[in-house]
């Protein structure tokens, strides 16, 4: 099912990258679909994995720490089919809507539906500080995509007079040589970071779903060199003494971990934060001592090291946002240092999943692309596209996509380069039809609280079913 979710944001995402160049005729559509799906292969091999948990981060801590329970089957079944089903419905009627705004949306309405049903506010059930960020990453990208796209093309009219490169394309007749190898490489370079940023999407959703049904070879990360496990001892031993020198005077009798799965879900410092979780890094500090690496782990006890593992890097990147924390610059350094530590054991991506997810995005490419390079190439504006104004829409959203990868956010290809071809439209004088873009404002808007409504029903369904 996760594959799925990619196949279909291969309709959707990908789709975009090459619709200029289809339509262009810059390339013929089964060479362009083919040409696209292996930079999209490439940039999925080369992505960093910061996207994809940063994506999990969304999620309830408690249903990732039980991900391989009835309970967090049913999360994972709630949030990829009902990201699937919107997806196909916008595609069918060809609106270029998010596969990452509908992810993100399906992977709230299971955090509400998880935090109601435990008897909680349902605002508890969602990381709202890293929701904001990414939701600022959405809704700002097709703005800036937008604009820049429009200034670009403006730029270009005023340094290159060639009255070729404003042209619309003649019936099936190639553009000259030099302007098809300007949309080939914007093609690549979106096709590249798309790879590089959605496709990080479904494999941190398979990477959950790996360390649920196969914890023994997936919870932690095995391939790490002894040099590795060496550093985190070294950075474990000194984040316990900044941890345990906050949580002095206090002591905690029994398991630390509801403490500190507390303080993670609800975001408030108490006295028992502290400590318990000094508690915890000493106890992660000293599974790993008493099995040397990381590879001698045995398998009756790697489910629990990994969750001591991710609950401990959680807590501390939450008590590095919060402004009651009272750590000054060298604490906060010793802590980072450890939570990189910890998330290099925890938060890695085999190389077969980065390729399996590549595959699924460029089938989905080759199967479902022309509803929307239709919908791109001739119903955004009231004039055909031009080679300026394609090669514009998509370099400004490479630069884009490649920019939010490195940060680590989310932002939907589909929403940059629809924008970017809307601001070139506009910069050109050529005119907006106006039916388009009320259908693709509404499935900006409307993908949000349908996510969130289908998942959280879904979440209830399953949640009493398995």
């Amino acid at each position: 099912i996760a594959l799925g979710f990619e196949f279909v944001n291969g309709f959707h995402d990908t789709a975009n990258a090459v619709a200029t160049v289809i339509y262009t005729h810059s390339l013929p559509a089964e060479f362009a679909v083919m040409w696209s799906g292996f930079f999209n292969f490439l940039g999925v091999l080369l992505s960093s994995g910061a996207v994809a948990f940063g994506i999990v981060s969304l999620l309830p801590v408690e249903l990732i720490l039980q991900v391989g329970s009835s309970a967090g089957f049913a999360m994972v079944f709630a949030l990829l089919i009902a990201a699937i089903v919107w997806n196909l419905g916008t595609w069918y009627f060809g609106l270029p809507a998010s596969s990452s705004h509908t992810l993100i949306g399906s992977i709230i309405g299971v955090g509400i539906a998880n935090a109601v049903m435990r008897g909680r506010d349902g605002t508890s059930g969602v990381d709202w500080t890293k929701a904001t960020e990414i939701g600022y990453a959405l809704l700002l990208s097709p703005l800036f995509g937008f604009c820049m796209a429009a200034l670009l093309l403006l730029v270009l009219k005023f340094v290159i007079r060639n009255p070729a490169l404003y042209a619309a394309p003649e019936g099936n007749k190639p553009p000259p040589l030099w302007i098809r190898g300007i949309l080939i490489a914007t093609c690549t370079g979106v096709s590249f970071a798309h790879g590089s940023n959605d496709g990080q999407k479904g494999m941190g959703l398979i990477m959950l779903i790996l360390i649920g049904t196969v914890p023994t070879a997936y919870a932690l990360n095995r391939a790490l060199p002894e040099s590795q496990v060496i550093k985190f001892q070294q950075t474990s031993e000194a984040a316990s003494k900044v941890i345990a020198a906050k949580g002095a005077g206090h002591s905690i009798i029994g398991d630390p971990r509801p403490v500190v799965t507390q303080y993670v879900s609800l975001h408030k410092i108490n006295e028992g934060t502290y400590p318990s979780l000094a508690v915890l890094v000493k106890d992660v500090g000293d599974q790993v001592q008493k099995y040397g690496t990381l590879n001698k782990v045995p398998a009756e006890a790697v489910g629990n090291t990994r969750n001591d593992m991710y609950l401990t890097s959680e807590a501390i990147r939450f008590l590095m946002k919060d402004k009651e924390n009272d750590l000054n610059k060298e604490e906060v350094a010793t802590l980072t240092a450890y939570k990189g530590s910890l998330d290099s054991a925890t938060k890695f991506i085999p190389t077969w999943v980065k390729i399996a997810v590549a595959i699924a995005l460029g089938l989905g490419t080759m199967i479902g692309w022309k509803r929307i390079v239709i919908t791109v190439g001739e119903k955004i504006g009231k004039t055909h596209l031009t080679y300026a104004q394609g090669a514009s829409a998509e370099l400004v959203a490479a630069g884009t996509i490649g920019a939010a990868d490195i940060f680590g956010l989310p932002v939907s290809t589909t929403h940059v380069l629809s924008s970017g071809v809307a601001g070139t439209m506009a910069a050109n004088g050529s005119g907006l039809q106006m039916a388009t873009i009320r259908n693709l404002l509404m499935a900006w808007v409307l993908t949000l609280p349908a996510a969130i409504c289908l998942s959280a029903g879904l979440y209830v369904l399953f949640s009493h079913l398995f």
